[in-house]
């Protein structure tokens, strides 16, 4: 049986610039990877998206793990101290655009179950892979049309396991149980333009729109709930299009991003902020936009199990978190129970990301835990 190397599977797969829409061969070399583990492969392509789910096993129970190959732009790569698709070792990292988000993940869950495969080969269960070149753009063509396919051929997993980078420190901090509910918004006061000379003759669009965005961050949604903070919301732009000092606008509009807890849905959540809007007599016009609703997994036997690990390889309890931004991980949530753990992500997005190789050898020494002790 072939023992996949975690470092490098990794520097192989940063070495494909998969920048998201394009792949770049980094799905090819997950393919020849778990090919020679004994996974069956297929190409499951939504758009111009291409995804991978491979299986070994047909009996339950069964864990997936989910990942994506897709990685942001390196911004910058004058800034990088070298190529950001060059995997380049140095100082003990691993340096490249997508290392911690999330190549260096999947590779040592790759190495781990080649491991696991090689000291029980005639295990009782399945271990599955998903991973999607479509989560860090707009992720419509990925992880959630590929589970949509997986329910609809009877492939659901029992267990999903993410491969997000979970820790923001060290590894051990945290393990993702859930995350909130994201919410966008696009508000807009219409008016009548004019000049600034004659305001009886215009209608200013902008005092009536300061005044609904005071209402709405002046307001207080809620004060969290056993595993979430408070609702959150923060207007991220706004814009008037008005390039002269003396042009009273003939409109105004904001945009404005809501983080939810498990208190609210997104339609929910949406109707109490025009309601909140309605009583202030004000006209407006509101677009909201969810593709993110809050989860969070019961904590039980599957949170044990993964907390289990982690503690047996670092010996630390980690913390139960649904803190940070969204994931795949909500796509997972509604087909059955999903924990997130990875490598840390202090560096993600940026200039220079890198992960650090003991790291990577311990994430594979907890992923190898996981699945002894989930099939075991």
């Amino acid at each position: 049986m072939t023992l996949i190397d975690p470092v490098a599977l990794t520097q192989a797969l940063v070495r494909c610039p998969s920048i998201t829409p394009e792949d770049a061969g980094a799905q090819d070399v997950m393919r020849d990877a778990l090919e020679a583990l004994g996974f069956a492969c297929r190409d499951l392509p939504f758009g111009n998206i291409k995804n991978l789910l491979a299986r070994r096993g047909t009996d339950g129970p069964h864990i997936c793990f989910c990942g994506h190959t897709d990685v942001v732009p390196p911004g910058d790569t004058g800034q990088w101290s070298c190529d950001p698709f060059s995997a380049t070792i140095r100082d003990g990292k691993i340096i490249g655009r997508g290392t911690a988000d999330m190549k260096a993940n999947i590779a040592a869950f790759v190495a781990a179950t080649s491991h696991f495969v090689k000291d029980n080969p005639d295990f009782k269960g399945s271990i599955s892979f998903l991973i999607t070149g479509d989560e860090e753009a707009d992720a419509v063509d990925g992880t959630v049309k590929v589970l949509a396919w997986m329910k609809d051929n009877n492939q659901l997993a029992d267990f999903y396991l993410v491969g997000e980078p979970s820790n923001p420190e060290s590894i051990g901090d945290e393990i993702k149980i859930g995350r909130r509910g994201s919410l966008n918004g696009i508000l807009t006061v219409q008016g009548v333009q004019g000049h600034v000379a004659y305001p009886e003759r215009a209608d200013n669009p902008l005092p009536k729109l300061v005044k609904l965005l005071d209402v709405l961050t002046d307001h207080i949604f809620d004060m969290g709930s056993n595993h979430f903070v408070k609702t959150n919301l923060e207007v991220t732009s706004i814009d008037v299009g008005n390039k002269t000092a003396n042009i009273i606008p003939s409109k105004g509009e904001a945009r404005f991003n809501v983080r939810f807890n498990d208190k609210w849905t997104a339609e929910t959540l949406t109707q109490e902020i025009r309601k909140m809007l309605d009583g202030t007599g004000i006209e407006y016009h509101l677009d909201t936009h969810s593709n993110a609703e809050a989860f969070v997994t019961k904590v039980g036997v599957l949170t044990d199990l993964v907390s289990k690990a982690v503690s047996e390889i670092t010996g630390k309890t980690p913390k139960l978190s649904t803190g940070g931004g969204t994931s795949d991980a909500r796509f997972a949530a509604p087909y059955g129970p999903v924990v997130e753990f990875g490598l840390i992500n202090k560096t993600i997005h940026k200039i220079d990301e890198h992960v650090m190789v003991d790291d990577l050898h311990t994430l594979t020494a907890i992923y190898r835990k996981i699945l002894e002790n989930y099939f075991g």
